[in-house]
């Protein structure tokens, strides 16, 4: 079998449709016994530095966000709370009744400020830890 270059890989991989491609991956998956990575969950871990490096001051990147209470407005907070988290109804009021309890936990500091921001509009107190 002649042996293509990743020139000529890339063009194969150009013509193929996204369905075609993703089959492609899982048999290449399982002939290799690998498990190929999505690029943006590499990007989220970041570069790796040094074990022996010491700790330094960095700004905290990932952010509980925790509801306080409802701030008397039970159902829209609870709507919220489903939309944030995709719990279902009963799951979500649970968790509104449980009050102070958390909401998201580890999320990025963007997501964490976002979903403070739909909670108190609706009338709940929020903290992020």
């Amino acid at each position: 079998m002649a042996k293509l270059s990743t020139d000529d890989l890339l063009d194969a991989f150009k013509e193929m449709t996204l369905i075609e491609l993703s089959e492609f991956i899982k048999q290449f998956e399982d002939v290799f016994d690998v498990k190929a990575a999505a690029p943006a969950a590499m990007m989220m871990a970041g570069p790796a530095g040094p074990a022996d490096a010491a700790p330094q001051e960095e700004e905290k990147d990932e952010f509980d966000v925790v509801l306080e209470s409802d701030g008397g407005k039970k159902i829209q907070v609870i709507k919220v709370v489903r939309e944030l988290t995709g719990l279902g109804l009963k799951e979500a009021k649970d968790t509104v009744e449980a009050a102070p309890k958390a909401i998201l936990e580890k999320v990025n500091k963007e997501a964490a400020e976002k979903a403070k921001t739909k909670l108190e509009a609706e009338g709940a107190k929020v903290t992020l830890k």
